[in-house]
């Protein structure tokens, strides 16, 4: 009985996909309209991600203390310190 990841299966794998990625490659070539637009949208991305970077380093602290109370209750107000005396099931 032959193993399931068998060096076949890899081997047969792999070339199934360096084959898509030559294809997509060429594909990717031949449109130059293509290229452009992942230009746009990449440098897109890039500044959004650079702008809330600044922006989280600027406002971050604010933020935080806005969503987390500060001392010993702990967030959302916290625990108590003794178990509630209600009966049990």
């Amino acid at each position: 009985m032959e193993e399931p990841w068998g060096f076949d299966f890899i081997s047969r794998l792999f070339d199934g996909l360096r084959s898509f990625c030559v294809d997509f490659m060429q594909d990717w070539k031949a449109n130059d309209m293509r290229l452009a637009v992942f230009k746009i949208l990449l440098s897109w991305l890039l500044l959004s991600l650079v702008a809330i970077h600044i922006a989280w380093k600027v406002y971050g602290t604010t933020v935080n203390d806005m969503y987390y109370r500060q001392g010993t209750g702990g967030q959302n107000g916290g625990t108590p310190d003794a178990a509630p005396h209600l009966s049990s099931w």
